[in-house]
């Protein structure tokens, strides 16, 4: 079973890489094959101290790219112009790559570093929910007080969990040891660490002093002498000398970074002289500013005398001191102690077995609309069939086959004249590849004759003469649905131009339903905010009877299964259980009396409400208990007129996706598109098809 982590947090500089580190030590103990995931990162991935850390310390193969999700440029450009769903699909579709070659995957979110707090943080919890990954939170205690601290955690915690997030645990980072058991009482009156685990972990110094090497890259030095190898010492202070050495030295402290005018041979000497020494304080590195090297007498003995690093740079001794105040301490890989001292804290701090079983334990996954689009896709792929799309010449027909075909989705038949397809796809950008995508006249095809001697045969009972299924098979829709008949197409989908019972009669007059189905029926599959819900039916079946509902609901459970949605019924009605009466009503009881006695291993409620079906704190005072009432996936609606202005009303009014609608009950699948839909729209309905598809193609093997 694969498993992921989001690590994040709602400002800069709280640890958030050092509980990275944690999570990384303990998925290698617990998990096969671990991954390291960076949504956002500043330059590049190579650049990414956090990437080359973990590759670094767990030997992970996946190269830097394949680890990474956008540039800090690229994020900013995207939300600039408004596409943050653009910005988070692209990060999903990196981060799902990687996922599928792993079983646990560690996520270190945005470091807080060039957007507004608000903005990035909304961001991070979009991200972590659509990647489909749970939630550690980390948050910096510092200098604030225990009263700001436990409010900003409650905060970013509701936070989190308003946007969809399924929080793990917590943690309080840099907790100073004086306000531990403070925190501690204040934390839990205010009800953190009730529904998951909360942990303190103390401030650790050597993890705030920055290296001598990340130093002398924040202020551009140069090496000149010394051991390379004390470049990865901690910096404890830094000091700028400038006054005689006798006072220098008496100001000298241990694992001081010495800042000195190059002309001052005097400073630079002492600093080697004190290096000697067994008890006294000693710098760890000496810097020489204003671009002025000592004389050369002096460069000999030190060249030769001190392991000390030296280090060299042209501005004044000012601007290097100020550059050196301004640099980050991070856990990079050049820096084992700090490496070994933040694992040290973490497993002390933390309960390394209770988070191993979080981790380890089933997640309830939340399918937010962008995950199940997504999902579609990688299910279409794994084994490619072939749909067809009769309104070959339309443009968003089109635009959706470049889509289709950009990711490997599905093969495609265009039907249509060649020159008018040709035409079409170059005023949209869209090349004809030479596979993949197949362009079919019916008017001049050789199949037009063996299709029209099909169709006569089936229909000649209807009073259908050969001329006339001959006509009927220079029709795209019928030509098409033919070809799906005659399994030389898994499917189609038409709609954009075509009229539903354009679309859907000919898949009625000869690909006929299912023996096992009573209706053909339809659903919306609603990508709403708070996931995909199933609606049906929208559009097929004006008045059901009571045992039509009950085939339609039975119907829209197995297409919510075949889309991993698990299926909790609600036939919807103007009441809910026993509190209305009238013939509507009673007819909603009884389809749902026979659904329980024919499918008595389906989670159903009847008769429901809308939000006694979808809110759980109205189900709370209508139908406590209930496992269905407030938790509803599938909606049944008691008529046409119900589903369908009811699902448009959603959609318009909530932004939701309605993808469909799917029809169920057929034999091979055959979907209708609405005359309004994008190019979106399009690829998830093919997506949709391929799979049903799929199934057909696995039931007929099974026969």
């Amino acid at each position: 079973m694969r498993s992921s982590l989001y690590v994040g947090t709602n400002g800069n500089a709280t640890g958030k890489r050092m509980v990275a580190l944690g999570l990384m030590e303990l998925a290698s103990r617990r998990f096969g094959r671990v991954a390291f995931f960076r949504p956002v990162v500043r330059v590049s991935a190579e650049a990414d101290l956090s990437i080359r850390l973990m590759r670094s310390r767990y030997s992970l193969t996946t190269s830097p790219e394949q680890m990474m999700g956008v540039t800090r440029a690229q994020a900013r450009q995207m939300l600039a112009e408004d596409r943050s769903s653009d910005l988070i699909q692209l990060i999903q579709q990196r981060f799902k790559s990687l996922e599928s070659e792993s079983d646990f995957v560690v996520v270190e979110g945005t470091s807080f570093q060039g957007l507004a707090p608000e903005l990035e943080f909304a961001l991070n919890a979009d991200i972590a929910v659509n990647l489909g990954c749970r939630v550690l939170s980390v948050y910096g205690m510092g200098n604030r007080s225990v009263r700001d601290c436990v409010q900003s955690v409650s905060i970013g915690n509701d936070n989190f969990a308003s946007h969809g997030g399924q929080l793990i645990a917590t943690i309080i980072n840099q907790v100073p040891d004086d306000q531990k058991t403070a925190l501690k009482e204040a934390s839990s009156a205010a009800g953190l660490g009730v529904s998951a685990p909360l942990y303190l972990l103390p401030e650790e110094r050597l993890l705030r002093q920055p290296t001598v090497r990340e130093i002398q890259v924040g202020v551009g030095a140069s090496f000149y002498a010394g051991d390379v190898t004390a470049l990865d010492r901690e910096v404890a202070c830094l000091k700028v000398a400038a006054m005689q050495l006798p006072g220098f030295l008496d100001r000298l402290s241990h694992g001081s970074l010495v800042m000195t005018p190059g002309d001052r041979s005097d400073i630079l000497v002492g600093c080697v002289l004190a290096c000697s020494q067994i008890d006294g304080p000693s710098p760890v590195a000496v810097v020489l500013t204003g671009g002025i090297m000592p004389p050369p007498s002096v460069c000999r003995l030190i060249e030769n005398a001190t392991a000390l690093p030296i280090l060299t740079c042209g501005n004044d001794t000012y601007t290097v001191a100020s550059r050196a105040a301004d640099v980050r301490a991070e856990i990079g890989e050049h820096s084992p102690r700090k490496i070994e001292s933040a694992l040290g804290v973490f497993e002390s701090n933390v309960d390394i077995d209770e988070l191993a079983n979080r981790l380890q334990a089933p997640s309830i996954q939340r399918i937010t609309p962008m995950l199940f689009e997504h999902s579609l896709i990688q299910r279409a792929r794994q084994h490619k069939v072939t749909i067809v799309l009769p309104e070959g010449a339309e443009p968003r027909i089109l635009q959706a086959a470049d889509v289709l075909r950009r990711r490997d989705v599905a093969n495609l038949v265009l039907l249509g004249d060649p020159s008018a397809i040709a035409a079409a796809a170059a005023k949209v950008g869209f090349v004809l590849p030479e596979v993949g995508v197949e362009v079919i006249n019916p008017a001049t095809s050789s199949l037009r004759e063996s299709f029209a001697d099909e169709y006569f045969e089936l229909r000649k009972h209807k009073g259908i003469t050969h001329d006339i299924a001959l006509d009927r098979m220079q029709d795209v829709t019928y030509f098409g649905t033919m070809m799906v008949h005659r399994g030389l197409a898994g499917g189609l989908v038409s709609g954009a131009v075509h009229t539903t019972a354009n679309t859907i009669r000919p898949a009625f007059e000869f690909i006929k339903t299912r023996p096992d189905v009573d209706v053909v029926s339809s659903v919306f599959l609603m990508c709403l905010k708070d996931g995909v819900l199933v609606y049906g039916d929208c559009a097929v079946i004006p008045n059901p009877t009571a045992d039509q509902l009950a085939a339609i609901a039975i119907s829209s459970a197995e297409t919510a299964v075949q889309f991993g949605i698990e299926p909790r019924i609600a036939m919807l009605s103007y009441s809910t259980g026993e509190s209305g009466q009238g013939e509507d009503v009673e007819k909603v009881r009884r389809a749902t009396a026979t659904l329980r006695a024919q499918r008595p291993d389906l989670l159903v409620e009847g008769p429901l409400q809308y939000d006694a079906a979808v809110d759980p704190s109205v189900a709370a005072t209508k139908m406590p208990g209930n496992p269905v009432a407030g938790r509803a996936t599938v909606l049944i609606f008691p008529d046409l007129n119900t589903g369908n202005n009811l699902y448009k009303a959603v959609q318009r009014s909530a932004g939701a996706t309605a993808i469909g609608p799917v029809l169920q009950g057929l034999n091979r699948p055959v979907n209708d598109l609405s005359r309004g839909c994008t190019v979106t729209d399009i690829v998830n309905t093919v997506a949709i098809t391929a799979i049903q598809a799929q199934s057909v193609n696995s039931l007929d093997a099974n026969i």
